[in-house]
């Protein structure tokens, strides 16, 4: 692909960089924070609500900080939390609704939620991190040796050494192809003890049920005469994380009588 220049990448996202520099600079608002709600709204626009950032131009300051506090509403509800907490009905965000003409709900961001964070992360990555960093060195305390923006879900996004340039977090990602890690599309399985699963019969299920999505599969490794109790199934694609999940945080299934229980896979260090 052809190099593009700093100056170019900066006024293809001028509107972006416009947007950002209100919420960070003129409304002072928490730049980690922010970097987020540019990433969610960035992400909308990728799934089919277009221009959103286009039409917030004109707006009031009034409505756009109301905006990007349903952004921030969006994933500390439905995003950072293992059980997301969505009232009933769906949860209303109206005025991102009006904004972009079609109905959109909390409920959405709650069932597609993995999608959603691994689509964050990839614009973090690989558009907020070049788009917006000279505009987070002019608001970030310079003399603030190794201070770090955390984020219970992004981990450390921001990090400045003693220059005041970033460094780490989000700068320091390695995406995985299309931005989508192999443990943002992994499973964990159980299994009832005295109810021995079969790998074929767990992999069944699965592709019954949404088509061949499972790209490898790992049971636990134990010795001879004895049940593995647990596996690890990566898919091929993290909306199958999503569709099988439907917004719970464990789901269920059966297979000649026997249960399985799926989860989003975590990995621990």
């Amino acid at each position: 692909m052809m190099m593009i220049s700093t100056e170019e990448l900066h006024r293809y996202h001028k509107i972006d960089r416009d947007i950002f520099s209100r919420l960070v600079i003129k409304f002072k608002r928490d730049p980690a924070e922010s970097l987020l709600v540019m990433a969610v709204w960035l992400w909308l626009e990728d799934k089919g609500y277009p221009n959103i950032v286009v039409k917030m131009v004109g707006l009031s300051d009034a409505i756009v900080g109301a905006l990007a506090n349903e952004a921030v509403l969006c994933f500390k509800s439905c995003l950072e939390s293992n059980a997301p907490r969505v009232a009933a009905g769906g949860g209303g965000i109206p005025l991102t609704s009006v904004l972009m003409e079609r109905d959109i709900s909390l409920q959405m961001f709650s069932q597609n939620r993995f999608t959603a964070i691994s689509g964050i992360k990839s614009f973090l990555n690989n558009v907020c991190c070049h788009v917006f960093s000279d505009i987070l060195q002019r608001v970030l305390d310079p003399g603030a040796s190794q201070a770090n923006l955390n984020h219970p879900l992004f981990g450390a996004m921001i990090t400045t050494n003693s220059s005041g340039f970033l460094t780490g977090g989000i700068w320091d990602w390695q995406p995985a192809d299309h931005g989508v890690s192999e443990d943002d599309r992994t499973m964990f399985l159980t299994f009832s003890r005295g109810f021995p699963v079969l790998e074929e019969e767990v992999k069944g299920v699965f592709t019954e049920l949404y088509g061949d999505c499972v790209e490898s599969f790992q049971m636990e490794t134990v010795p001879s005469g004895e049940q593995p109790l647990y596996a690890r199934m990566v898919l091929r694609c993290v909306t199958i994380v999503d569709r099988i999940l439907n917004g719970k945080r464990i789901s269920k299934f059966r297979v000649n009588g026997k249960h399985i229980w799926a989860r989003k896979y975590e990995r621990r260090e």
